[in-house]
């Protein structure tokens, strides 16, 4: 039987939905009455409710995940969720996904409100009483009395809480922005793969709810798979895929992308299968376009990004090099600053700003040079649950590594403290040593990651060409395990063969066994998925997740396997060709932030042996007359102070230029590196 025979609706009732999914995604909030809206909500959290995927919007069948206060909020608050100025606030809810109901989430901001009001009206009023108290003289006839007095600070604390209330109320509204926002960033970034994924699915028998299952089932789609079993909810308690269509497509926060592919993907899945392969097709090639313009626009960003992070970096370390300067020559040029903690030097709050500066700056360009990275191309890993199990891949695992490098690092800090060595001295020498090893191990990884993939590259065009010639997918794995070297593979490709050759026997019982293939006996087709599975489960690269992991689905579904497998070679030479072609457009990137680094330590190299010298003073201060004392500069701790200030300029370099090279890992590595250099140049020099 055709999939398209299994179609929900056709026909009136299909163009009396494509019309009413149209009305809502084009406006919305022009027909929708408070009330109805409210409705809506109600079924949507409803609908949501009843798979799992989020909780109900009642507080107290939530089972146990609110406590007294939650639903003392729900009972006093949540007649909120229907005012007005909270309609914008309902309509971001939609879009976000999130495991309460929009009345909870809402009366809970307001709960939360009353108790900062609270604080700020009581920590507020008391400062101003006490401050009246002190700075007030005894009340006269012409003055204003205490009575008065202790009132208007009353008004004035409850004008700064109620603004305080209102301001919490707005975060909250504030928040279901941000994680709209992230959520549709998420969205673009997980549709084209998936839409690849569906477009291989297409050529099989699979009816379109099928195809959004298995689209929805994977881990690499990340909030487009969220949104799939979103409509396939809706459409079960709805009885239709259109109409669970049509709602996710009104509600998503992905308005230019999934929205309108929601509502082509049900127009042309009533159409037929040659519409519908047809569609997937062009979307497949738009969304890559799209991509590709993406791609260039983050690197002409990322070229601007470094421009400015190497003029900004540079300039800390100059204006600490002038302070010192100025006060040699003219010190009255920078008087001393009062602070809370007593009189501070201007040279050290000139020294802490731009500490703080750098430290905060170099944080900052490394998550946006994070950001630029595709997700598929940032490496992350997670540590085993026991303990026996951390300490066993320490050795490969980046994560297991930092578990275990802490403690020693920690204890190292510890014993240079007792040691008598300066603070900021035990803090970069024990994250030297955190970060160092930690980076070698990810390194390490890296390195092995990269030759499986190339591998991979080579392995997967050579099974496509044995299928492509007929062959079983069987004999194929087989074939190239025996004839090809594949290097860090081969014990991998070898198990697969074996694991693959095992599915034969429950093939042939299936074929002759009319009670073969039920859920308790598994098929030949349910042990190649679990094969194939435990292949990229040991190759665990994310280049294997993202293309092998699209044969399982595939061929179950009825594909032909010589599309799948040209399919799959064409994607995985485009993945593989993406990495090196990012790999070597971030070279120059590294090369900077090193750099930067090293003209930063040269620079305060010269200026602390050529200028930061007693000696020097002295004879400049006999040969001019601008020097008025010379007495108060102290050499050393000038020299320290340039020595805190390179050390905080090549902690941000490293980031920078970790995060371009590998992603936070290499970041540890570059940064960690960098540290413990500028540490023994200048201890060994000298010059600190």
């Amino acid at each position: 039987m055709s999939r398209r025979r299994a179609t929900e609706t056709v026909g009136s009732e299909a163009n009396s939905a494509s019309a009413a999914g149209t009305c809502a995604g084009q406006s919305d909030a022009a027909h929708a009455h408070r009330a109805d809206a409210a409705h809506a909500d109600r079924a949507d959290a409803a609908s949501v409710d009843a798979t799992g995927e989020t909780g109900a919007d009642d507080p107290v069948a939530a089972g146990g995940r609110f406590a007294v206060v939650g639903r003392v909020c729900y009972a006093l608050f949540a007649r909120h969720a229907s005012d007005r100025r909270h309609d914008a606030d309902r309509k971001r809810y939609r879009g976000t996904a999130l495991d309460t109901g929009f009345e909870t989430y809402l009366s809970g901001a307001y709960g939360l409100s009353w108790i900062v009001a609270a604080a700020v009206e009581a920590r507020f009023g008391a400062a101003l009483l006490a401050a009246g108290s002190t700075a007030t003289p005894a009340p006269t006839p012409d003055s204003v009395g205490p009575l008065r007095t202790d009132r208007a600070a009353l008004l004035v604390a409850t004008g700064v809480a109620l603004l305080a209330k209102r301001a919490t109320v707005a975060v909250a509204g504030l928040h279901l922005r941000w994680v709209v926002a992230t959520r549709r960033t998420d969205i673009e970034r997980t549709l084209p793969g998936a839409v690849r994924y569906l477009e291989l699915l297409s050529s099989g028998s699979d009816e379109p709810r099928a195809m959004l299952r298995k689209a929805a089932d994977g881990d690499a789609y990340g909030g487009t798979a969220t949104s799939f079993r979103k409509a396939l909810n809706a459409a079960r308690l709805a009885g239709s895929l259109d109409e669970g269509l049509r709602r996710v497509a009104r509600d998503t926060p992905s308005r230019e992308l999934l929205a309108p592919f929601l509502l082509k993907f049900r127009k042309h899945a009533a159409t037929g299968d040659e519409a519908l392969s047809e569609f997937l097709a062009t979307e497949r090639r738009m969304l890559s376009h799209r991509q590709d313009r993406a791609r260039k626009r983050a690197r002409r960003f990322l070229e601007l990004l470094t421009e400015l992070f190497v003029a900004v970096l540079v300039l800390p370390a100059l204006l600490v090099i002038g302070a010192t300067a100025l006060s040699v020559v003219i010190p009255e040029l920078l008087p001393p600053v009062s602070t809370p903690v007593g009189v501070v030097p201007t040279r050290a709050v000139v020294l802490y700003g731009a500490v703080a500066f750098l430290v905060a700056f170099g944080l900052a360009a490394a998550v946006a040079v994070g950001t630029l990275r595709p997700p598929s191309q940032r490496a992350s890993y997670e540590a085993p649950a026991s303990p026996r199990a951390v300490l066993a891949t320490a050795g490969r695992n980046p994560a297991s590594t930092a578990v275990v490098a802490a403690g020693p690092a920690v204890a190292l800090a510890l014993w240079l403290a007792v040691a008598g060595y300066t603070l900021v001295n035990v803090a970069l020498v024990g994250y030297a040593a955190f970060a160092v090893p930690v980076g070698l191990v990810a390194a390490r990884r890296t390195r092995i990651d990269d030759a499986k993939d190339r591998e991979l590259a080579d392995f997967v065009h050579a099974v496509s060409g044995h299928v492509a010639q007929g062959r079983p997918l069987e004999a194929a794995v087989a074939a190239v395990a025996r004839d090809a070297d594949l290097g860090v593979l081969d014990d991998d490709v070898a198990d697969l063969a074996f694991a693959l050759r095992s599915t034969t026997a429950p093939a042939d019982s299936a074929r002759s066994e009319p009670g073969a293939g039920s859920p308790e006996e598994p098929t030949a087709v349910d042990l190649r998925g679990a094969a194939i599975e435990r292949f990229v489960d040991r190759v665990d690269t994310p280049l294997a997740a993202r293309t092998l992991g699209l044969v399982t689905g595939a061929l179950n579904a009825g594909s032909d396997a010589d599309a799948v497998f040209e399919t799959l070679r064409i994607e995985v030479g485009r993945l593989y060709s993406e990495q090196r072609a990012l790999r070597s457009s971030m070279q120059p990137y590294i090369a900077v932030g090193w750099a930067a680094a090293v003209l930063v330590a040269g620079v305060v190299a010269v200026v602390n042996t050529q200028v930061v010298d007693a000696a020097r003073l002295a004879e400049f201060a006999a040969a001019s007359e601008a020097v008025t004392e010379p007495e108060g500069v102290y050499p050393e701790l000038e020299r320290f102070r340039l020595y805190v200030v390179t050390q905080a300029t090549v902690l941000a370099s490293g980031w920078f230029a970790g995060t371009a090279a590998r992603g936070r890992y290499a970041a540890l590595l570059h940064s960690g590196a960098l540290v413990a250099c500028c540490y023994v140049v200048f201890t060994v020099g000298g010059l600190v």
